[in-house]
């Protein structure tokens, strides 16, 4: 989809607050192990509002995920990541996206915005692609997208690591991140 001006909406999707369905939207990372392999995981998304305004650059996001559900197929692992090693999620029981600007590069939407994880916010950039809008069999009108970023986990205050005996280290610093997602328009 080729957005022609960051004035002009999307095709389907229409002004007014959309709220995200944490059943149909998953928050995602990736991040490099042992410098060799890729370990993957995924957040659940608890709540979540798009607001869509007249233009794009009108619009705003934010987005509640929960650190406690983090799932990478291994429950150790996954113990070790809810720990003060990591994201402590005792601390810190949510993170937080909240935009701070929408606009329009080609076909792509970029989403500027305030993520909070741990404690610490940064000011990240998601690539997002609108993915078209569909009335599903309960006639909830709905609109779906997909965003990815990259962050440094350092910059998050998430230190722990483990050196490697040829050198290097157990996690790398960059963790991509991907989310895939549906909102239902609000009546």
């Amino acid at each position: 989809m080729t957005f022609l001006t960051d004035t002009e909406l999307p095709a389907g999707l229409t002004a007014g607050t959309w709220n995200i369905d944490p059943s149909h939207t998953e928050a995602g990372f990736t991040v490099r192990h042992a410098g060799i392999s890729k370990v993957r995981g995924a957040v659940t998304v608890t709540s979540g509002v798009i607001t869509v305004g007249a233009t794009l650059p009108e619009s705003t996001v934010s987005v509640t995920l929960d650190p406690a559900t983090i799932s990478t197929g291994d429950a150790g692992r996954d113990g070790h990541l809810k720990s003060a090693d990591f994201f402590d999620v005792e601390t810190y029981p949510s993170w937080t996206f909240t935009s701070t600007a929408v606009r329009v590069e080609g076909s792509v939407l970029v989403v500027v915005g305030d993520l909070t994880i741990h404690g610490a916010t940064k000011s990240v950039e998601l690539t997002t692609e609108f993915n078209g809008t569909a009335t599903d069999p309960f006639g909830n009108y709905r609109a779906g997208f997909s965003a990815e970023t990259e962050i440094s986990r350092k910059e998050f205050g998430l230190t722990w690591n483990a050196a490697l005996e040829a050198g290097g280290v157990l996690v790398a610093d960059k963790v991509k991140i991907v989310i895939d997602g549906s909102a239902i328009k609000a009546a």
